[in-house]
C-alpha cells in the first residue's frame, strides 16, 4: 500500500518537467507573462524541487534559495521557480504560508530586493469562483514559490509599453481559450 501511495506523489523528474512545460505553454506560449520568454532564452531561470513535506523545511529552503539568488549574478540566474509538490496542496494554507515568505524576505533584509510570487493548482483571486477562467493565469501543475529580483521586474515593465494591460489582457485570452482549451494544452500523459 506505501508503494502505491508513493507512486502517486511526484518525483523530481516528474514535477520539474510539468513546471518547465507549463511555463513553456502557458505562461510563455499564451504570453501570460510577457517577460519570461527572455529570461528562460537565455537559461536564466532556476528550478528546483522541494522534497520539503512541512511548511518549516519549505521556509528553510525558501530561505536558501533567496539567498543563493542575491548571491548569484542575474546573467546567471534571473529568477528561480521552487516546486514543492508535498507541502502546502490546500491553496487556503499556501495563501496563509505566503505571510511567512514575505517575513522572511524581511527578516534577510532583502525587501526591495527580491519579491517571492506564487503559483498554486487551485490558486483562486479574492472575490472570484473556484472554476472561474481567470484564475488559472497563477495556476501551476504544482505549488510554486517564484523568486525575483525587484530590479529585473522593474527594467521589465519600464520596458513594456502598456504594463497595466497585462492582467486584462490574460484575463481575455483565458476567457478566449476556455476550460476546454486550458485542459488541451495540457492533456494526460497516458492519454492515446
Amino acid at each position: 500500500m506505501n508503494a502505491d501511495h508513493d507512486s502517486l506523489q511526484p518525483g523530481e523528474e516528474e514535477a520539474l518537467g510539468l513546471t518547465r512545460r507549463w511555463l513553456e505553454q502557458a505562461v510563455i506560449g499564451l504570453n501570460l507573462c510577457p517577460f519570461a520568454k527572455a529570461v528562460y532564452a537565455k537559461q536564466q531561470v532556476r528550478f528546483v524541487y522541494s522534497d520539503a513535506t512541512t511548511p518549516e523545511q519549505l521556509i528553510e529552503q525558501l530561505g536558501e534559495e533567496l539567498l543563493l539568488l542575491r548571491d548569484t549574478p542575474a546573467d546567471q540566474v534571473d529568477t528561480t521557480l521552487l516546486v514543492h509538490p508535498h507541502v502546502l496542496q490546500d491553496f487556503l494554507d499556501y495563501n496563509d504560508f505566503l505571510e511567512q515568505a514575505d517575513a522572511l524576505v524581511e527578516v534577510l533584509e532583502l525587501d526591495g530586493e527580491l519579491q517571492v510570487a506564487s503559483f498554486h493548482p487551485d490558486y483562486q483571486f479574492a472575490d472570484s469562483g473556484p472554476d472561474d477562467i481567470e484564475n488559472y493565469s497563477n495556476r501551476a501543475p504544482y505549488p510554486t514559490l517564484h523568486l525575483l529580483r525587484e530590479d529585473s521586474v522593474s527594467r521589465a515593465v519600464d520596458a513594456y509599453p502598456d504594463p497595466d494591460s497585462i492582467i486584462e489582457r490574460n484575463y481575455a485570452t483565458l476567457r478566449e481559450l476556455g476550460h476546454a482549451g486550458w485542459k488541451a494544452l495540457f492533456p494526460p500523459r497516458d492519454a492515446g
